[in-house]
């Protein structure tokens, strides 16, 4: 599976640079390649990240998470979401799996990676206790 460089220079420009809150990236079946969808301004929420993602097709996904500690840092965390909720079509599941880890080698400096099949595995609430 070929990474469009878009990819990684947007993750760049997300990780070194914050200019990008996430980015969602969908695999172009017709030539296979992994290429960016969509990226939200650093500040986009939580539900405008959750609201790009499709419902019934797979997708990848970073997300930079800010959060404060129980000592009242700040942080920062970058997730790797692979999405593949239950109602997509069998040969995308099976595409998507078959290409997370060679993608997200691509992506250097993930902090967490989370699957997830149903939105309430990537809720807010799963997001913050991974990141602490």
């Amino acid at each position: 599976m070929a990474v469009h460089d878009d990819c990684k220079l947007k993750f760049l420009d997300l990780k070194a640079k914050r200019k990008f809150r996430f980015i969602v990236f969908k695999i172009d079946e017709n030539i296979q390649q992994v290429m960016v969808e969509r990226v939200g301004g650093h500040d986009e929420t939580y539900n405008n990240f959750l609201a790009a993602i499709p419902a019934n097709e797979c997708r990848y996904a970073v997300y930079d998470f800010d959060f404060t500690t129980d000592e009242n840092c700040q942080k920062s965390k970058i997730f790797f979401i692979a999405w593949s909720p239950d109602s997509s079509r069998i040969r995308s599941k099976m595409l998507y799996a078959s290409s997370r880890d060679r993608f997200k080698r691509e992506l250097d400096g993930i902090q967490v990676e989370l699957q997830a099949t149903d939105p309430s595995e990537m809720s807010i609430d799963i997001i913050k206790a991974r990141a602490i």
